[in-house]
């Protein structure tokens, strides 16, 4: 049994962020920062390269560190240039020992004897397999542990026949199915980004106002907080390079399709980032609104909504001012409690679950609650804190989830990769509740939490939803370990890791 299905929480593979200074000043303190406002995108790992003459690169584990005053110009000195990309890392491929993490580190950079580049990555690749077997059979110093290994293989492997970088990263688009927003930079220091041809995880693009300073980042948090005015998200299949004139944009893939990540407005996404043009805090109040109407006899009867802190805050507030209900922000989330409970051993894991949510206990005594939170996937977390609830006296706990029941597992890079794992996939609501010791499990429907987002149902990917995934391998491995979960096979680690050729 894989160990990352011991917590309820779940990871987004990272995020990225690069920038350039067309009047060479030092890069690293934009990067730095980019990367701090995208911390909440993985916890495991971080690093950061620059290029002067060369790649010089910083990496490590555990979250980035906070830089003193007098110690930012000795990182200045380690990390030299105009130019530069950072990433934050939680492992969805790959090996989870210590050796393999910080193999796994991004930024990574690669070379052959007539190219090399730097890439960051976020998404999550299908067809490992198929490509870690490719690149072992054609060179001989290939190692896969990261994801991130087998984009910058591949474009080195196009540009050593003498392709351009724009070919290369068009055969990326072409032969690696699943989710990739890559920002890198070159041997001569151009800063570029691309995305897949769905689009599934975020990439936007910045300037400052003078736009002598030009960054892209996985959410536009990262461009607030450096000053940097929001230009454009990248769009699927898109390839853009940044230079003085500005950014140049070329679409290499054109798909009929779009299929953003859904799971990023209920999670993932910082409240202040934009997505589709809107502060992903303003749709999760929608979401909040929109249960509030799904399920009116419930709010009837309840007394007070509580929140499990902090993605579900603004859909508290939503549901608050849709029904009227009061608010009690009696659930605090202890802000330097970060050990994930995987890391643990199974007699402390569910004391650790329940130290990170402090619930002020007199608000409780007697009343029937609201309790919303954005998903359930395991139901390790919900299943303590709603027993915590009732060893504080709460009555009657119904769970208001903003997130759509989560049936499948995610081939693009969220935390849950089986079956097995997710309390969802072979139980309905009303089993769910009896799981987890709640009066009712309450599902934000499909149709209201795309109305909330403001974009077409068509242009979000609701695979782990629906089981229908975007691209057909993803497809063809959901149905076949579907069948073999169903006729009682154990699910051994993360599908898409498993040997595609044994797909009948």
């Amino acid at each position: 049994m894989n160990a990352c299905i011991m917590d309820d929480s779940v990871e987004t593979e990272c995020g990225v962020f690069g920038a350039v200074d067309f009047d060479k000043n030092p890069i690293f303190p934009y990067i730095y920062w980019g990367m701090r406002a995208q911390n909440h995108r993985g916890h495991q790992s971080h690093g950061f390269l620059t290029y002067s003459d060369k790649f010089n690169a910083y990496r490590n584990l555990d979250l980035i560190p906070k830089i003193k005053k007098r110690d930012i110009q000795e990182w200045i000195r380690s990390l030299p240039g105009h130019v530069g990309i950072g990433n934050v890392r939680y492992t969805t491929s790959g090996h989870m020992n210590r050796e393999a993490l910080v193999k796994g580190t991004q930024p990574i950079s690669m070379e052959t004897s007539n190219s090399r580049l730097a890439i960051s990555f976020n998404g999550n690749i299908v067809n490992t397999a198929e490509l870690n077997e490719e690149f072992s059979k054609s060179s001989r110093d290939f190692s896969y542990e990261c994801d991130a290994e087998i984009i910058s293989q591949k474009l080195v492997n196009e540009l050593s026949k003498k392709s351009d970088l724009e070919s290369a990263v068009a055969s990326c688009m072409k032969n690696i199915e699943g989710a990739f927003s890559v920002s890198g930079i070159t041997q001569n220091g151009t800063l570029f980004a691309f995305k897949d041809p769905y689009g599934l995880r975020p990439l936007c693009s910045g300037c400052s106002p003078d736009r002598k300073i030009c960054a892209f980042s996985s959410e536009t948090v990262g461009l607030d907080i450096n000053g940097l005015n929001h230009s454009f998200e990248v769009e699927p299949g898109e390839f853009v390079t940044a230079s003085k004139e500005g950014f140049e944009r070329r679409r290499l893939v054109a798909q009929s399709k779009k299929a953003l990540c859904a799971f990023e407005f209920a999670y993932f996404a910082r409240p202040d980032s934009k997505l589709n043009g809107k502060y992903v805090y303003e749709i999760r109040e929608e979401f909040g609104r929109t249960l509030g109407r799904e399920y009116p006899d419930v709010v009837e009867r309840a007394d007070l909504i509580l929140s499990l802190p902090e993605t579900s805050d603004d859909a508290a507030f939503g549901l608050h001012e849709e029904s009227g209900l009061r608010w009690e922000r009696g659930t605090r989330r202890h802000r330097y409690v970060t050990e994930r409970a995987f890391i643990l051993l199974s007699q402390e894991r569910f004391s650790t679950i329940d130290r990170k949510i402090n619930i002020v206990d007199h608000k409780l005594a007697g009343k029937n609650l609201i309790v919303i939170d954005d998903s359930i996937v395991r139901g390790d977390t919900t299943k303590v804190i709603i027993n915590k609830m009732r060893r504080l006296g709460a009555k009657k706990i119904h769970l208001f989830i903003t997130f759509p029941r989560i049936v499948g597992p995610c081939f693009y890079g969220i935390d849950m990769a089986t079956y097995g794992e997710l309390i969802g996939s072979t139980r309905e609501s009303s089993e769910i509740a009896d799981v987890v010791g709640a009066e009712s499990v309450n599902y934000q429907s499909i149709e209201g939490f795309v109305k909330a987002t403001g974009m077409d149902k068509s242009d979000l990917c609701f695979g782990c939803v629906t089981g229908e995934y975007p691209t057909p391998l993803a497809q063809r491995l959901a149905n076949w370990m579907r069948r073999k979960f169903e006729n009682g096979h154990e699910e051994t680690g993360r599908i898409y890791e498993l040997d595609i050729k044994s797909l009948p």
